[in-house]
């Protein structure tokens, strides 16, 4: 199974893990409070998700973040799981 890395947070003055979920929600500038009202999900769970590369992703929960942020999941999807080169 393969797994979404993290990076290094080059804009956050203390260096903070965050995975690319977290990435592709501050590339949309969400509000994770927001998120998680729409999609039911609690915003412990969303800020997991964001910041801890050991979380697991789940099929659901990738599809109820991608419909609260009016985005089509594919795309999600392809930026989290995308291989580096």
């Amino acid at each position: 199974m393969v797994r979404p890395g993290f990076v290094y947070n080059n804009e956050m003055k203390s260096e903070r893990k965050i995975t690319r979920l977290g990435i592709y929600l501050q590339k949309y500038s969400v509000n994770k409070a927001e998120i998680a009202r729409r999609t039911g999900l609690s915003k412990a769970r969303i800020n997991e998700l964001s910041n801890n590369p050991n979380s697991h992703l789940r099929a659901d929960e990738l599809y109820r973040i991608a419909k609260a942020m009016h985005t089509d999941p594919c795309e999600m999807l392809n930026f989290i799981f995308e291989e580096s080169d």
